[in-house]
């Protein structure tokens, strides 16, 4: 249910909530939050509620700190696990400056835009999310480690999956506020695991998807274990993905069901986008120097390249039909901003859609086996952080997407991360 600012305040007053938790977004996807009473929200609607800009990485300077929080009413969620006498709930938000111009350092507001102009063209994105992340012990103080939970391997069930029942309360929390998951796992590594989301709309997937990030830390440390969404947090195990199923639709078809395992039309030009902006968008999509560790090994791609259900490659095309018929990038991983990662995405789809690009052929390949000589012939993704920054503050593309302040931002404090 999408509720209006009226709504919300009703729905505060008749279900006891006496928190609500102002959630917004730094340049690198993380959730902050200002938690607000019931008598201030009908202010915060209307007026905002500010807060020191100058105090998160990458918005603002001392001399020019102040910014404003507008709750976004259609985002209004209980969080299930915190009492239900003086409940909390939760709004994301739209971030303004004190003259209610918008903050261009708003990731949420730069996927808006782009969401927009695919509407515009008469194009309906459409996202589904696959996160893996690990579960990791505590020591005695409380303290994270790198114990793996536990020692299972690929879809091994319990007791060698000990993650099964933690996996289990997050879906059930997720699913009180809401949100679809549709499979869930144990992933190759130990203590890794995997939990899938239904598609929806590029804003509501990428809000989900801090949720689903904030809930499963929270389920975790209810347990005594730590959760990490970092890319490689063991050297020689499987890193963790944020793969990315995206489809397309015109007039309510989804253009991914022609073609057989080749998207042809919009949709093979929507595809070509993606890959021909792939390397300017690296620095984005996997934004930590770790991120390039996993790249390469273990299902994760290192070359600028799609077929039909290989998973050696960036772009594959999972053998699905009707609404499910999409494409799958599998280079992102769990630390991305997942706004900015999808309004480049998206964008870059755009653009291969409005220069009318060919789909290179398929490479029908496991690149993990190919030789050296058939390596050479493919465009490599960034080799590490500092190479894919330089492409990443060089490329007219993302310029036109990330505006200037925010893209020397993000660069300056990644090459310090």
């Amino acid at each position: 249910m999408e509720y209006t600012s009226q709504e919300v305040l009703q729905y505060i007053t008749e279900n006891d909530v006496k928190f609500i938790k102002l959630f917004f977004i730094d340049i690198f996807g993380h959730v902050k939050s200002i938690s607000v009473q019931p008598p201030l929200l009908k202010r915060a609607f209307s007026e905002g509620i500010s807060f020191d800009a100058s105090a998160v990485p990458g918005f603002l300077n001392v001399a020019k700190s102040d910014l404003f929080l507008f709750p976004e009413p259609a985002t209004l969620s209980v969080l299930p696990w915190r009492p239900q006498h003086g409940r909390v709930a939760r709004l994301f938000c739209s971030i303004r400056y004190p003259d209610g111009t918008p903050f261009e350092g708003d990731s949420r507001r730069i996927l808006c835009t782009v969401v927009e102009k695919a509407k515009k063209k008469g194009l309906s994105v459409r996202v589904g999310t696959e996160c893996e992340f690990y579960l990791f012990k505590l020591d005695d103080k409380g303290n994270p480690t790198t114990i793996p939970h536990d020692t299972a391997g690929y879809c091994d069930l319990a007791p060698f999956d000990k993650g099964e029942n933690v996996r289990r309360d997050i879906i059930l929390n997720l699913e009180q506020m809401g949100i679809e998951p549709e499979t869930s796992h144990h992933e190759t590594g130990p203590g890794q695991n995997e939990i899938d989301f239904r598609y929806d709309a590029p804003l509501k997937a990428a809000d989900n998807l801090s949720t689903f990030k904030m809930t499963v830390r929270t389920i975790a440390a209810r347990d005594g274990l730590w959760a990490s969404f970092l890319p490689k947090p063991l050297e020689d195990e499987a890193g963790s993905g944020l793969h990315l199923n995206l489809s397309l639709s015109r007039d309510g078809k989804n253009l991914f069901t022609e073609g057989n395992g080749t998207p042809v039309g919009e949709a093979a030009s929507f595809t070509a986008g993606i890959l021909a902006h792939a390397r300017e968008m690296t620095a984005f999509l996997n934004p930590l120097k770790a991120s390039y560790s996993r790249l390469g090994c273990f299902e994760a791609p290192a070359y600028v390249s799609w077929s039909s259900q290989n998973r050696s490659q960036l772009i594959r095309v999972p053998a699905a039909v009707g609404e499910k018929a999409r494409i799958e990038l599998r280079s992102p991983d769990p630390a991305c901003n997942q706004y900015f990662a999808l309004a480049l995405v998206i964008a870059a789809g755009l653009d291969g859609i409005e220069k009318k690009l060919s789909l290179p052929p398929a490479v029908d390949k496991d690149l993990y086996q190919a030789s050296k000589e058939e390596l050479v012939a493919l465009e490599s993704l960034p080799k590490h952080l500092g190479e894919a920054l330089d492409i990443a503050k060089k490329s007219d593309f993302v310029q036109c997407i990330i505006p200037a302040l925010t893209l020397d931002s993000f660069v300056r404090w990644a090459q310090n991360r």
